[in-house]
């Protein structure tokens, strides 16, 4: 993965919960020779299952759920990270339909553009007017936090949206939702 996963995750524990817990997640995680490693060198790889262990480290510093921790990481990635280091790309879409019928192509170009990068991919097939289907295709199997980035993209574009988990590789998001 790239390391900025890691970098929003540590803005987020910063500015939600502290520099201390930020802290003692890097301590239980076996970080303590980043202490003055700059976090934000974005392009870096760092392996997955360190991501995985800092992931668990923070649910458990932070005294929450995998799903508190996937919501609260789509949203601030979605709302506060990525719009600030990816602007081109949030300015491409007006709508949170728009964004997500378009993710697989900006993960396309991503890929081409970033040495290492492996993001997931996704197939689209439409249900209706107001539902889709989107297929995730990645070896990480971290589709839960696909699920909380498509809720932070409706916030980010303020639109009511619903996000079904149907299985490990399908989610159903209805645009309009009663």
């Amino acid at each position: 993965m790239k390391m900025q996963i890691i970098a929003c995750l540590s803005e987020l524990v910063k500015e939600k919960f502290g520099a201390e817990k930020w802290k003692e997640i890097v301590k239980r995680s076996g970080l303590d020779s980043f202490k003055n490693y700059n976090l934000y060198i974005r392009g870096m790889d760092i392996v997955d299952e360190k991501v995985f262990e800092i992931i668990n480290n923070t649910c458990d510093v932070l005294k929450i759920s995998k799903e508190q921790a996937a919501d609260a990481f789509g949203e601030y990635w979605v709302c506060v990270y990525a719009p600030k280091h990816y602007k081109n790309y949030f300015s491409r879409f007006s709508t949170a339909r728009e964004f997500i019928m378009g993710m697989d192509s900006v993960h396309e170009e991503v890929t081409r553009n970033i040495a290492n990068a492996r993001p997931p991919r996704f197939d689209i097939e439409k249900l209706d007017e107001t539902r889709i289907k989107v297929r995730y295709k990645s070896e990480r199997k971290m589709i839960d936090f696909y699920v909380s980035l498509a809720k932070g993209i409706g916030k980010y574009f303020k639109t009511p949206l619903e996000v079904k988990k149907l299985s490990e590789e399908y989610v159903e998001i209805n645009f309009a939702p009663k």
